[in-house]
């Protein structure tokens, strides 16, 4: 059968990096079980059990790359013994005969399984997170080069107070420094669940060291320190708690959640004709409208940032269900969501870094934007400059509702400009002040500390958060795929 005859995930075959979907490949799979019988043997021998022989763990440690004839012989086995990881273990056997008696010595299967998906996990937010460090990066560099460019702000998708391009920008970043320190967390809180036994108790270790309990926690230590990881999980059943992938993947949804509402913003945007995503010089934006620069890229982030937040749920509902010391309901969804979960995370962040290396504001178009509102915003300054050369609060007030009004008709109602400076330099009334409308209706006066805000943000805190991430951080382009 043909590969075009069979389905394969879009998450892998269209949109995630080499490197993500390395980690979660059949290859890298069974490759990283070996590693692990490898590393049980050297800590078993380092504390004792002189039933493994040096040549043994040599042997292992020379076939710890699992070969294409090797994963196709285990599935030959498996569809006989039905037992994923006792095929594996007479594959390894065969291809290390000195070794075929100890490979797997006093583990169950989760031993693999089990330490292997938390090495994954752990991982795969050494892949992620630099590329979050880079979308950071890059939107701060906007941020700061767009610090002092008025654009209407917006509440209620109604228009607002004036801010700036820049800080707006900051309100994209903030969330995504959350992201940052909540995969940080997540990933350096990550532990093996180590040499536990069938059901946690350690009982098959406790046998194979004579009763020795000091022996046995040597092991767990000990494997883990070859396994470069700092701690394993005190108490387990079979499994490790299945809550800790709950706590692997809430930031990996609360990522999605910060890239919807970014690429969202920049929709609105390009509706608005103020800020595109890029747009490659053949790039078709549609097959009938060929005029259309649809925001593809930004459309793409929303639709797996949506995917992303229900792969959450998963986790949710499968560390709720698990009975005592484990059940098996738990298998089938994790080879599903816990890939998946990456694999999209890493999708949207390589997205993300494709359009924040090109984002396009268009100046002219914010200006005219903030021309055609600005007007009723500058209501208050009118009244406040009327009242410094002797007028009434009152009056002036009332003046200027009735042109206002006047104004707003003709916009909503005519399909006309907002007139209001012209209604106002036409009544006599506010001669006194005619001569001041121009530097009274100049947006920067309208933007308050927004610039300031911005500048301190990116070089206090964005810096702070970036600084042990320097030597990742780069100006590479970054091409997708389609």
């Amino acid at each position: 059968m043909s590969s075009y005859d069979k389905y394969s995930t879009p998450l892998s075959s269209r949109y995630a990096s080499e490197e993500m979907s390395k980690i979660f490949s059949l290859r890298n799979r069974f490759s990283t079980w070996r590693k692990l019988w490898v590393n049980l043997a050297v800590a078993e021998k380092e504390t004792g059990i002189k039933i493994i022989s040096d040549n043994a763990i040599e042997q292992m440690r020379q076939n710890l790359e699992i070969t294409d004839k090797e994963i196709e012989e285990a599935s030959k086995e498996e569809a006989i013994v039905r037992h994923d990881v006792m095929a594996h273990v007479h594959v390894f056997g065969k291809t290390c005969p000195d070794a075929a008696g100890i490979i797997h010595l006093g583990a169950t299967s989760c031993f693999v399984t089990d330490n292997a998906d938390l090495i994954f996990l752990r991982d795969a937010y050494d892949v992620i997170i630099p590329k979050l460090v880079n979308v950071i990066d890059r939107l701060s560099k906007f941020a700061i080069e767009y610090k002092d460019l008025p654009t209407l702000g917006w509440t209620h998708f109604q228009p607002a107070q004036l801010t700036t391009v820049g800080k707006r920008a900051t309100l994209w970043i903030q969330e995504f420094l959350w992201d940052l320190r909540n995969m940080e967390r997540a990933r350096n809180d990550i532990g093996l669940r180590g040499v536990k036994g069938t059901t946690g108790t350690q009982a098959s270790f406790l046998s194979l060291y004579h009763g020795d309990h000091d022996k046995v926690e040597q092991l767990d230590e000990r494997f883990a320190q070859l396994m470069g990881f700092e701690h394993v999980y005190p108490v387990t059943g079979q499994t490790y708690s299945r809550k800790i992938d709950i706590d692997v993947l809430a930031p990996l949804a609360s990522l999605g959640a910060t890239c919807h509402k970014f690429a969202t913003d920049i929709r609105l945007l390009a509706n608005l004709k103020e800020i595109e995503e890029p747009f490659e010089k053949s790039q078709i934006g549609s097959s009938a409208m060929a005029y259309k620069r649809n925001p593809m890229r930004c459309e793409r982030v929303c639709s797996l940032a949506r995917h992303l937040g229900g792969l959450f749920n998963d986790a949710l509902q499968t560390a709720s269900v698990q009975w005592f010391e484990r059940t098996l309901d738990d298998s089938a969804i994790r080879r599903i969501s816990l890939p998946s979960a990456f694999l999209t995370a890493d999708i949207l962040l390589s997205t993300l870094l494709n359009i924040t290396s090109g984002l396009v504001v268009y100046p002219k178009v914010i200006e005219r934007r903030i021309n055609s509102e600005l007007p009723f915003m500058a209501t208050e300054n009118i009244i406040m400059a009327m009242v410094e050369k002797g007028g009434s609060r009152q009056d002036c007030h009332e003046e200027i509702r009735v042109l206002s009004h006047q104004a707003s008709a003709v916009v909503k109602q005519e399909g006309g400009d907002n007139d209001l400076i012209q209604r106002v330099k036409a009544t006599e009334y506010f001669k006194p002040i005619w001569n001041e409308l121009d530097s009274l209706l100049d947006p920067s006066t309208f933007i308050g500390r927004a610039p300031q805000q911005t500048e301190k943000f990116v070089k206090n805190d964005v810096a702070r958060a970036l600084q042990p991430y320097g030597k990742y951080i780069h100006s590479e382009s970054v091409s997708l795929n389609v």
